[in-house]
């Protein structure tokens, strides 16, 4: 298994397989636009425009899990994001990705890189570091920066 066998709704409603990024170094995140790492949508944003010449993308899953922190309308959570902090890498229709109803990207995510203390996301901004192969290879945490996966990120490409 990798993500490549997964698919997604873009935020505009179509359709993407994940396969498209086969090749590429990946970095998947459940974001929110009113959660305190809200922030950090800059830092995402820097690493892609960084590294996406050399095959790094960041994929932005919105999420309303968490404190009700994502409760704007697709549309709302696109306007937000480009206006307020500049985003430009893909953005996917909201998701769950925790419960029965978690996007089968986020359980296969959750089951190749558990958590602390298991495999549920346990907060906005949890990140997923993903080989150009498709293949889980690291998970950060909702307090780990951007910056601070840059290292990570460079070693895989």
């Amino acid at each position: 298994m990798s993500v490549h066998q997964f698919s997604a709704k873009l935020i505009t409603g179509e359709d993407k397989p994940l396969a498209d990024y086969e090749g590429n170094v990946l970095l998947i995140v459940n974001t929110a636009t009113q959660c305190g790492f809200t922030p950090q949508l800059e830092g995402l944003e820097k690493l892609h425009q960084t590294y996406q010449d050399e095959g790094f993308s960041v994929l932005g899953f919105p999420c309303n899990q968490f404190g009700n922190q994502e409760p704007g309308t697709n549309e709302e959570v696109a306007e937000t994001c480009s206006m307020e902090y500049g985003v430009n890498f893909p953005l996917f229709e909201k998701i769950d990705v925790n419960g029965e109803d978690a996007h089968p990207l986020y359980q296969y995510l959750t089951s190749e890189a558990k958590g602390v203390f298991s495999g549920k996301i346990k907060w906005n901004f949890t990140k997923f570091l993903v080989d150009r192969d498709g293949k889980v290879v690291e998970r950060f945490a909702p307090t780990t920066k951007p910056e601070k996966i840059e290292e990570h990120v460079k070693e895989l490409l």
